[in-house]
């Protein structure tokens, strides 16, 4: 008898030894981090220039994480995903048809695990710096057949519960210029509607959408490469939210930060701005390895992209078996930036010469100086110059959130070549993604990955059952 009791005692202690290791590993703060559109070559382009360029030594911090793998984004009714289809797959691991979000392809509501999460006790931020309903944010709290209807996206947001959403705007708070009463529904919901991170430390609600007053287009907050002033970076998101969940949730919190801003500079094949988004989104990432270091048994950090943008590759046809990162120092404006420019140009009196516009382009963007160009590719791009502004014949370039002045279409084909910059198209691609994990379960993202295995690894992470 007292053998047998002796066993049970044994094996309550080794049940007890086993709980109390499985919850030293639960991973209690989460981040997910998702650079929109950001291939491997995007990753592989910053970090040549952080080394080449800038002369840093160490690698970006997410090519210093322990787990390297790979992603496949394809969506259920194309090897080709959108934002909406690939952002529902990493929110709730659920394939879907492109333009959907939140649902399956039989268009039934699927659940995100942020909302998994929060249902456990997890404090939750939906971060981006683009618009806070589009699709990859929209992705962690909503569900509708169609990306587009930001109304209706606007009022779950509202309803999701969340600690903090934030972004460049709310686009269903107005319609055809007025109000949609999407700001009184988000207020009768017990939600702070805010214009500023300072608003946000200084707010006593626990509920609130951040919709920062110097974002400068209603889909992006701007370009890291234009340097606008208050704009804020993904890296200031990161600590806002830090700073919002452990004040409201300390024991637990589950944040996702994206930058869609990757995904504009590559959709405009804009080289140089892709880069200074991808360094800056490395930031962000630094952030957060900062606080892991801080709580190493407790945390997790997953980095990833929705799906790659513009067949980006580093080496094309003009630089053959070389690449010159440092070429991409001098751009201080965004081709969306200097396409406006060029435009308000265009429409003025008095016209610039020629002599005008290539000091402009040295001061903005290098050339002529840090990037030497033949004559033969001065005289084309004076041609360009001349279509443009003085016969007023040029064709425009469309992108997906873009209409380019040819001019700068003209300037950043020849800054993307001299750099060492290729692209394959001004939308999305089928390419395999990256992701890098350190933290609690991060054993689990080893390997081929497909999008829709990375949410459920971190509820298992979490020790969280659907």
């Amino acid at each position: 008898m007292k053998k047998i009791k002796l066993i049970r005692s044994i094996f309550v202690l080794i049940a007890a030894l086993l709980t109390s290791t499985l919850n030293a590993q639960e991973a209690k703060y989460i981040f997910y981090f998702i650079g929109d559109g950001m291939g491997n070559a995007h990753v592989m382009m910053t970090d040549n220039y952080r080394r080449l360029a800038l002369g840093q030594e160490q690698p970006l911090n997410m090519l210093q994480l322990p787990v390297h793998s790979f992603a496949t984004t394809y969506s259920a009714s194309s090897p080709v995903t959108d934002s909406a289809a690939a952002g529902t797959a990493l929110s709730t691991g659920s394939k879907t048809r492109n333009s959907m979000l939140g649902m399956n392809a039989d268009t039934i509501a699927v659940t995100s695990i942020a909302k998994y999460l929060h249902d456990s006790g997890y404090g939750v931020a939906i971060m981006t710096n683009v618009a806070a309903d589009d699709a990859t944010p929209g992705a962690f709290y909503a569900h509708v057949p169609n990306r587009s209807m930001s109304y209706e996206i606007g009022r779950q947001a509202a309803e999701s519960g969340y600690e903090l959403i934030a972004g460049a705007s709310l686009r269903g708070l107005t319609k055809d210029g007025k109000s949609t009463g999407l700001a009184e529904y988000i207020a009768s919901q017990g939600v702070d509607l805010l214009t500023s991170p300072e608003a946000v430390a200084a707010s006593t609600n626990r509920r609130i959408i951040l919709t920062p007053s110097t974002s400068i287009w209603e889909w992006d907050m701007g370009f890291t490469v234009d340097s606008i002033p208050g704009a804020m970076s993904v890296n200031d998101l990161t600590v806002t939210a830090i700073n919002h969940l452990t004040r409201h949730t300390p024991d637990k919190f589950f944040m996702m930060i994206e930058s869609g801003n990757i995904d504009h500079a590559a959709h405009a094949n804009d080289g140089g701005a892709v880069v200074k988004e991808v360094y800056a989104f490395d930031n962000a990432i630094g952030t957060a390895l900062d606080f892991y270091r801080q709580h190493p048994d407790e945390t997790l950090i997953i980095i990833t992209a929705d799906h790659e943008t513009g067949g980006m590759t580093v080496g094309n046809n003009c630089t053959g078996y070389m690449a010159h990162p440092e070429y991409l120092v001098p751009q201080s404006i965004s081709k969306d930036m200097f396409s406006i420019y060029c435009d308000s140009i265009a429409q003025s009196a008095t016209k610039p010469s020629w002599e005008q516009m290539k000091a402009y382009l040295t001061d903005h963007l290098g050339l002529f100086t840090t990037i030497p160009l033949s004559q033969s590719r001065e005289d084309h791009l004076r041609g360009a110059f001349n279509a443009t502004f003085i016969k007023g014949e040029s064709e425009r370039q469309e992108t997906l959130y873009s209409n380019f002045n040819a001019f700068p279409v003209e300037v950043f084909n020849i800054l993307n070549e001299e750099a060492g910059i290729g692209w394959t198209t001004r939308g999305h691609s089928g390419n395999f993604v990256p992701v890098f994990a350190i933290g609690v379960g991060s054993d689990l993202f080893t390997g081929l990955n497909d999008n829709t295995a990375i949410p459920m690894k971190i509820l298992k992470a979490a020790n969280i059952r659907q």
